[in-house]
């Protein structure tokens, strides 16, 4: 779903203000029922300060991709930053790479690697490796650097329990390539595919590479295998700064999301993982900065997980530390929305719409009363693509000029 301005007109229309924006994005926060005519994880969780802000406020619902459109995290985050995911489609591992800091030159093709249980047939039994330690997969990452391939340099850094990242740097590297993680249980890993004749090198190496790392990790079980993701380079797209005028700051524990921020110049801030941590990180910057992007990851693997309560719980906590925290800072401009939906029902990502709440001092109330799948699909903003949300936080936040004489 293209946007309905483009972001050059956006723009040209941003203007300086000493106004302030929070993005807080909870992710895969959008559910649906265990149960036909049930609730939610979020219309269950009770949520005294998100709903305050929905009453006080004005909601809708977004869609990341288009309508029926399942997206993967890299390309909703960039809707919800304002840029047009179609236009502008990143891999996963370049996210990754620049998330935990690594130095991605122009030509470096990085995927984003998953450790993986296969059986004795091959067949994927686990996708996530029982999600092993951060230390485990450290362990494992450094096995696999003495793999070696002709005529490429090859990188691997761990990230997160059992995500790493492989960067390929080279002559003539290039895409588009397929993933090998076929997202599904009892299928063997997929080989990478080369989209364009140009490619089939590039394919080709990566192929070599996962051979090697299968023998490496053939007696590491659970993590006996590996899958890639996301392969691509790093697009070097314009900064928010330069797009809106922008000071803009990411708070974020997971790599891949710091990567997304950084993709888009912002600043990346240390914080730790917990939600309280990370307020306490929004507290201590706030004066440095006119935009905070605040990313929570964790309802996203319960629903993931198909922990229905889990997430509920996890919603409920968010609740908690937000308030006193916006209460505090006094924000022109809070938007809370999730990047995605992730149903515990489904455990995964899935197509359906994702709520959105939007206060600011100068946005018109609906009627909206809970901050709910339910109740924000009638808000007054209506259903509307993610790539809008920048630009109603902006125009709330007075950094917007009148188009036209």
């Amino acid at each position: 779903m293209p946007p309905v301005v483009d972001q050059t007109v956006i723009s040209s229309l941003a203007i300086p203000s000493d106004t302030k924006i929070v993005l807080l994005v909870l992710d895969g926060l959008g559910g649906v029922p265990l149960q036909p005519g049930g609730m939610t994880e979020l219309e269950t969780a009770n949520t005294p300060h998100l709903d305050a802000l929905a009453r006080d406020g004005i909601c809708g619902m977004h869609d990341p991709i288009g309508p029926g459109i399942t997206p993967g995290s890299g390309p909703a985050h960039l809707a919800m930053f304002g840029y047009d995911p179609l236009e502008h489609q990143i891999g996963r591992g370049a996210l990754e790479a620049l998330g935990i800091g690594f130095d991605l030159h122009a030509g470096d093709m990085a995927a984003r690697g998953n450790f993986c249980t296969v059986d004795d047939a091959g067949l994927i039994t686990d996708r996530r490796a029982g999600r092993i330690s951060t230390e485990k997969g450290s362990e494992l990452v450094g096995l696999l650097r003495s793999i070696e391939l002709p005529d490429v340099q090859t990188f691997v850094e761990p990230v997160k329990e059992y995500r790493f990242v492989l960067v390929l740097r080279g002559e003539n590297l290039t895409g588009p390539l397929t993933e090998t993680d076929p997202q599904r249980l009892g299928i063997a890993p997929l080989p990478v595919m080369a989209l364009r004749p140009e490619a089939e090198l590039t394919a080709a190496l990566f192929n070599q590479w996962i051979a090697l790392a299968r023998g490496i990790l053939a007696d590491h079980r659970p993590a006996n295998m590996v899958t890639l993701r996301g392969l691509d380079k790093n697009p070097g797209l314009p900064s928010m700064k330069e797009v809106y005028g922008l000071r803009a700051a990411a708070i974020a524990a997971y790599p891949m999301y710091r990567g997304a921020a950084r993709l888009v110049g912002m600043d990346v801030l240390p914080t730790g993982e917990s939600v309280e941590e990370e307020m306490e990180a929004l507290k201590t910057h706030w004066a440095s900065y006119d935009f905070f992007f605040v990313h929570v990851k964790k309802m996203d693997s319960a629903g993931e997980d198909g922990d229905f309560d889990r997430k509920v719980s996890l919603i409920e906590q968010v609740d908690k530390v937000i308030g006193p925290a916006i209460r505090q800072l006094q924000p022109d401009v809070v938007v809370v929305t999730g990047d995605h939906s992730t149903p515990a029902l489904l455990r995964s990502h899935s197509w359906h719409p994702v709520p959105v709440l939007l206060y600011s001092r100068h946005c018109r109330s609906d009627e909206v009363q809970h901050f709910s799948e339910r109740e924000c699909a009638r808000g007054a903003l209506g259903r509307f693509p993610a790539t809008e949300i920048m630009p109603l936080a902006l125009a709330n936040a007075l950094r917007l000029t009148k188009f036209g004489a």
